[in-house]
């Protein structure tokens, strides 16, 4: 009877999962998602340790083998490329027209254009989403006061303001105490000044976002018990809040990394993004379409790599999104 009695006592003492760990359970269970975080994990993998895994550098020439094709790939190319293009098996997926191999500059561009995308989610989602949720929660004046500073930086065109940023980075001249901020610019590929352009702006939809979620939740029946007992407003917003709005902004933030990477590959297109020879899936596109008729490859292997990405996010950020909203909680 004593036995019985410490299994049940066992029961109904045993600690439930936390909101986190019911949200890993369910996430688990998604296998699209799971799959995509894998190839996600994969591909920073391989941006991370491209020095190591890339059969060439990014920036090597061979000028004698400039838009080689290799023999495996003449069945995919167009009618009669054999004619014309420079048949090598040097570079496992070709040579670009400068005779740099595609593959080890599609490897080197997932380091910069994923880069590029984290940092700007990571800051969008950290300044949009502490600053909504003041905002959405304080309430009143200052609500109103923080909103219309929202809703003077949206009276710019998002995309003009960074090309302007941009060029005014890239017009500030080298001086005693900032030369260092130049020398990071330089070791990064052209990278920090663009990571500054677009933390300074992007985060306002965010904020937007992140405000709505706080404006429906902050007068629900588990924030007024908080504050019954007595609880403080930063431990309602971090404790109570926080959890319930964070799977709509993950997916937003999710959907938003594309973007990030076209506008990353569009401002390298017109010169003000990364330095040559700095690769990425954007630039690599935009220097490969006027031969797209004679070498799709060129086109292709950086298209299919941002592509996939693209689905992983999007795939990895629904199911963040039905793991972590605890209405689905069973």
């Amino acid at each position: 009877m004593a036995v019985a009695d410490i299994g049940v006592s066992e029961t109904l003492v045993r600690k439930p999962r936390s909101l986190f760990e019911e949200a890993w359970i369910r996430l688990l269970r998604n296998r699209v998602a799971v799959i995509s975080g894998v190839f996600i994990i994969v591909l920073t993998l391989v941006a991370i340790f491209a020095d190591f895994l890339a059969p060439f550098d990014y920036a090597e020439q061979d000028l004698l083998l400039t838009n080689a094709v290799p023999e495996w790939m003449l069945r995919f190319m167009p009618a009669g490329a054999e004619r014309y293009a420079t048949i090598s098996d040097k570079f496992p997926l070709g040579a670009d027209h400068l005779g740099r191999d595609v593959l080890s500059r599609a490897m080197y561009g997932a380091r910069v254009s994923l880069s590029f995308a984290v940092v700007a989610s990571v800051v969008s989602l950290v300044v949009g989403t502490i600053y909504g949720m003041i905002s959405g929660f304080v309430g009143g004046r200052v609500d109103n006061l923080m909103m219309r500073v929202v809703d003077f930086l949206y009276a710019f065109p998002f995309l003009i303001v960074v090309i302007l940023m941009q060029t005014y980075f890239k017009a500030l001249e080298r001086r005693g105490g900032t030369s260092f901020i130049f020398d990071i610019n330089d070791r990064m590929g052209g990278l920090f000044f663009l990571f500054i352009a677009i933390g300074l702006i992007d985060w306002i939809g965010m904020a937007r976002i992140a405000r709505g979620q706080v404006l429906q939740y902050k007068r629900m029946e588990f924030v007024e018990a908080a504050r019954a007992v007595g609880a403080s407003s930063t431990r309602i917003m971090g404790k109570h809040l926080f959890p319930n709005i964070l799977g709509p902004l993950v997916v937003a933030e999710s959907l938003n990394i594309p973007g990030y990477i076209f506008t990353e590959a569009f401002l390298s297109f017109i010169g003000l993004g990364v330095n040559a020879p700095t690769p990425s899936w954007g630039i690599m596109i935009s220097e490969a379409v006027p031969g797209l008729r004679s070498y799709p490859n060129q086109v292709l292997v950086p298209a299919i790599a941002l592509s996939l990405t693209t689905l992983a996010f999007n795939f990895l950020g629904d199911g963040l999104r039905d793991a972590l909203d605890p209405r689905l909680k069973q």
